[in-house]
């Protein structure tokens, strides 16, 4: 087959499972999780039954096929921000910035059962380690500069912060979610 011929195939079946994946996550927020069929996704997604079988075998596939999309790209926002212009300090602080800022619009975006389905999941599991990893890489690198504390170990720091973030899933407000991370911040300097 043509390169173009392949292209335009491949271009056409990831055009397919994203409306796949993204009209399955609306349908789980209108209706719930258990709520949802087959039948209704490929209905709004604009395509047949089969077809989406070709895809997936289920929902709950789809909604974890979803899930690490979203991870994916959370993970390359943070290393296009780790790759970016900026003293390390700087780039922790941003990393941490919309780690927070992420994990305070998912409030409430989920069903206890999504989350659950979700969560326990391996990519969930080496997603974080990946991302303690990049954080505990920016803090050795800010503290060899002297703009982070030396007196606990980068993992440990790292541990914390992203620990402490994850509160900002409970909280009201960007306002909220700005006001934690710098008391966090606060907590890394010397």
């Amino acid at each position: 087959m043509p390169k173009l011929w392949n292209a335009t195939i491949e271009t056409h079946r990831a055009a397919v499972r994203d409306a796949i994946l993204d009209a399955t996550l609306a349908l789980v927020a209108e209706r719930g999780l258990r709520a949802v069929t087959m039948a209704d996704i490929a209905a709004r997604a604009g395509i047949g039954r089969a077809t989406l079988y070709k895809y997936f075998a289920d929902a709950d596939a789809i909604l974890r096929a979803w899930h690490e999309r979203e991870i994916g790209r959370h993970l390359a926002e943070v290393a296009t921000i780790v790759g970016g212009p900026g003293d390390p300090a700087a780039r922790l602080a941003a990393v941490l910035e919309r780690y927070a800022l992420s994990a305070h619009a998912r409030r409430g975006g989920h069903d206890p059962e999504l989350a659950v389905l979700l969560h326990r999941d391996e990519q969930v599991i080496a997603a974080r380690h990946r991302l303690r990893q990049v954080v505990a890489r920016l803090i050795a690198e800010a503290a060899g500069r002297g703009a982070v504390r030396d007196d606990v170990s980068p993992e440990e720091l790292a541990a914390y912060a992203l620990a402490a973030l994850s509160a900002t899933s409970g909280l009201s407000s960007e306002a909220a979610v700005r006001r934690l991370l710098r008391v966090i911040l606060a907590g890394l300097r010397p």
